[in-house]
């Protein structure tokens, strides 16, 4: 079952529909069902099947995976209705997948805590829940786990880069949900360092990076969510960090809708109603999944890792890159949701299929990365090794 029908559903959907020998019956649900209908008809295959659903009520919820009985939810709608959902799983006796960490509706912040409390609930339920299963998270934590098995005896330093050189013609547009997108690229920056976060303050730190095939491009640090884990499960790591680029008219852009308040989240008044300014702006700014059919150029998402191996130094640079048109042309979506919603798809293959299987709460990095990076090969995420390189960071 898939909770959620937009650009991210939409690949998973896809690429669900073409595991014919893993998945054999696969619903769709969505707050609008006309959406789910599309994404069915689009794909055409009888063996998905569509249904509304409103995934904060909890009971609503339970009754719709009763009535579908899957093995699994996967969860791609909104990262504030990742608790709902888990309750609702708890509740039908279910499997939970998600590709991003809760955040509270009302609040700019997002971090485990809430989530890896659901540990004893799941365990005792004999349920598994997997969290991150998308890119980054997700394939960024599993190219960690690759390369702590592989490549190192310890990870010391971890960057993790993320590049979008593709270009979609809108003079501004966000990739996801707007409200998520700019609610995250807007925070305060974070990093691990001998133990603790240090904060920096919004793209405080820029750094040009070289991504392979695109070039040089401006990359800022800022605090990503997988962070979290992989210093908890790799506790050798002595610093990790997170770097995006983003271009000077994106960040021109940025910075004039958060000094005029349209990045707020608190409601205002307007004309009698209560409007909240994130949402009205993800209401006038283009629709992300709108934004395939002009899409051109590639995304470079990867780990760069310094570490020990045999007592001497060695590096790694494991990484994606993705083609905007390629993803189009599969699944009618542009790059930044097909990366996501492949990985949640060999997620949910690795659990249906009992390779990465047991009662609890986990990040994808807890697992055995090797089927699953073999996945990404057959499945349209082809990944590349490049050992002991002079790496930039």
């Amino acid at each position: 079952m898939i909770i959620g029908a937009g650009g991210v559903g939409r690949v998973v959907a896809y690429k669900c529909a073409q595991q014919k020998e893993v998945f054999s019956d696969i619903l769709l649900a969505s707050r609008t069902k006309e959406k789910c209908d599309e994404i069915k008809d689009a794909i055409g295959d009888d063996r998905i099947s569509t249904a509304a659903i409103d995934a904060m009520d909890v009971p609503a919820l339970v009754a719709l995976i009763r009535s579908f009985q899957p093995d699994l939810v996967i969860h791609v709608a909104l990262p504030y209705q990742d608790l709902a959902i888990m309750d609702a799983c708890l509740e039908a006796g279910v499997d939970y997948l998600d590709t991003a960490n809760y955040e509270p509706e009302d609040e700019a912040k997002f971090e485990y805590k809430w989530q890896w409390a659901y540990q004893d609930r799941f365990k005792e339920k004999g349920l598994m829940a997997l969290l991150g299963s998308g890119f980054d998270p997700g394939v960024t934590s599993v190219f960690t786990a690759y390369a702590a098995k592989h490549y190192f005896d310890e990870i010391h330093y971890l960057d993790i880069v993320d590049c979008n050189a593709g270009d979609h013609g809108h003079p501004f547009a966000t990739n996801f949900n707007p409200e998520i997108n700019i609610r995250e690229v807007t925070q305060k920056g974070k990093y691990w360092e001998n133990g603790e976060w240090v904060e920096t303050e919004p793209h405080q730190f820029k750094k040009k990076l070289h991504y392979p095939e695109i070039g040089v491009k401006d990359s800022y640090l800022i605090y990503h969510e997988e962070l979290e884990s992989l210093v908890k499960n790799f506790p050798t790591i002595k610093r990790a960090r997170f770097w995006m680029t983003f271009s000077e008219e994106y960040l021109t852009h940025l910075r004039v809708i958060q000094n005029i308040g349209m990045a707020n989240i608190d409601p205002v008044e307007f004309e009698g109603k209560q409007i909240v300014p994130i949402q009205f702006l993800k209401a006038v700014l283009p629709d992300p999944k709108s934004l395939g059919a002009n899409y051109k150029g590639w995304t470079s998402i990867g780990c760069r890792i310094r570490g020990i191996k045999d007592g001497k130094e060695r590096t790694c640079y494991i990484y994606n890159n993705a083609s905007h048109e390629a993803a189009y042309a599969e699944t009618g979506t542009q790059a930044v949701s097909y990366t996501t919603g492949v990985p949640a798809m060999i997620g949910a293959k690795m659990m249906v299929t009992d390779q990465w299987k047991k009662p609890g709460v986990y990040n994808v990095e807890e697992f055995n990365p090797d089927p699953f990076m073999d996945e990404l090969n057959k499945c349209g995420l082809p990944w590349k090794v490049e050992l002991d390189i002079d790496l930039e960071l």
